[in-house]
């Protein structure tokens, strides 16, 4: 079974389009969206298990250089 979470991203000021093309190419990543509100974009991701998916977030993402700060909301239960 995956893990799957979503990942509201603060960006750096101008830097939201710039970051959503970045991470919209990495493996893993399923869907980006800018957003209005307190994050600039959120990001549905999946990964094979926990640590797989800090990597993800901590490494490829958090590393972009476009990101001031990032809430991981791991998805507990599918809605049918």
């Amino acid at each position: 079974m995956s893990t799957s979470a979503y990942i509201l991203i603060e960006a750096l000021p101008g830097k939201a389009l710039e970051l959503t093309n970045t991470i919209k190419a990495i493996p893993g990543v399923k869907t980006v969206h800018v957003v209005t509100g307190p994050y600039d974009v959120i990001a549905y991701v999946e990964a094979s298990d926990l640590k797989t998916m800090g990597d993800l977030i901590v490494k490829k993402i958090q590393s972009t250089g476009c990101v001031a700060r990032t809430l991981t909301c791991i998805t507990v239960e599918d809605a049918v």
